[in-house]
């Protein structure tokens, strides 16, 4: 490999949106013990069309080999090394109410490179436990934590109302890159990056889209 030297340095975003979708049918792919996968295949387990799939691992100058396709091992890597370099990055959570318990235990986060090395939390009756093999450390400790493990990631996962105070402490330990999953806007500064989850506005989303389904039916039976 080239180390990604000669690679373009921005990737457009609905690619890299779809690189670990590829990633992830990949691994499925080498556990089931195929060498080579075509185009075609790669994009039915990504849900996307060939061309799309071409075009993305493309920007990794990924090129399969007409009649064989794609070495199998050779893309996880090129793909690996896109999404992070294919270094760890450790993760600290913030927040270790039910959903941050539960994220502190989810192994997608490992296979990902993305292990869970720092729990922190402000409630005192939740300081000092083990969840996970990790102790709770108080937010205040949270650079300490941050500086003895090297996260690079921060994962919100406090109530809405503290979100924001979770966020302004990550980025005053020196956290570059924040998951957001509390249903809140927060604010970062600009060389923060910033992504967030929101279930409940994608389970509204959903409700949405089902009740048009609904609506439709309606008016189709009404029709007849």
């Amino acid at each position: 490999m080239n180390g990604g030297l000669d690679r373009p340095e921005v990737i457009p975003e609905a690619t890299v949106a779809r690189l670990p979708v590829y990633l992830r049918g990949l691994i499925e792919l080498t556990e089931s013990g195929m060498a080579t996968v075509s185009s075609v295949e790669l994009a039915d387990l990504a849900g996307v069309n060939a061309a799309n799939v071409r075009k993305d691992l493309s920007y990794l100058h990924a090129h399969g080999t007409r009649g064989v396709g794609y070495q199998v091992d050779h893309l996880i890597g090129e793909i690996s090394l896109a999404l992070g370099g294919g270094e760890p990055s450790p993760v600290v959570i913030v927040g270790i109410g039910n959903l941050g318990r539960a994220l502190s235990q989810y192994d997608g986060f490992v296979a990902g490179g993305f292990p869970v090395a720092g729990l922190v939390d402000a409630d005192p009756a939740v300081v000092g436990r083990r969840i996970g093999g990790r102790m709770v450390r108080p937010v205040e400790e949270l650079a300490d934590v941050v500086t003895e493990s090297g996260c690079t990631v921060g994962i919100i996962a406090t109530p809405s109302a503290s979100a924001q105070e979770a966020a302004d402490h990550l980025v005053a330990a020196g956290i570059p890159s924040i998951l957001n999953f509390a249903p809140a806007v927060v604010h970062v500064p600009e060389d923060v990056d910033l992504r967030q989850v929101d279930l409940a506005t994608e389970l509204q989303i959903l409700g949405y889209h089902q009740h048009r389904r609904m609506a439709s039916g309606a008016n189709a039976g009404a029709a007849g």
